[in-house]
């Protein structure tokens, strides 16, 4: 009876586990960009959350717009991912105005990442603010993971 035990249990150890992909996303920081392209000016996270709430008054010393993001995946390491995240802007000619960014990610190990996705200061401009985001995390036309702004429908 033990060697049934100690071979159901070494077949069970020594058998490849099958699963299917599964991804997270963690966290979205969406930070506005000075003119020198800095969301801070010291590495304290006390003072990026000020330096924002600065930006956030004065749109005049804003340049660009970059959306930190944490995300983690359980795949191959081999495994190209694509980070996508699509944006939503304010209201103009009765259509808001739509677009999306995306990067192909590749999982080195078994942490989160974070990866940074920017609107440039042209595309910036000529976007406008942001009302609405979402960020997905796909494995080819699988969608792993996603999180959203309150305001997403």
């Amino acid at each position: 009876m033990r060697r049934l035990y100690f071979l159901l249990t070494c077949c069970l150890l020594l058998s490849p586990a099958v699963h299917a992909a599964e991804g997270h996303i963690l966290k979205v920081l969406p930070q506005f960009l000075d003119k020198k392209g800095r969301a801070s000016l010291t590495p304290s996270l006390y003072d990026r959350d000020a330096y924002q709430a600065i930006l956030r008054k004065t749109p005049e010393k804003r340049s660009a717009l970059r959306y930190a993001i944490q995300w983690k995946a359980d795949t191959k390491e081999t495994e190209a991912l694509t980070l996508r995240i699509e944006l939503i802007g304010a209201a103009q000619d009765e259509k808001p105005k739509q677009t999306s960014l995306e990067i192909t990610v590749h999982q080195r190990h078994w942490f989160s990442h974070w990866t940074n996705l920017t609107l440039t200061e042209e595309q910036y401009k000529s976007f406008g603010d942001v009302t609405a985001w979402r960020v997905t995390l796909w494995d080819g036309d699988k969608l792993l993971g996603e999180q959203k702004s309150f305001l997403w429908q």
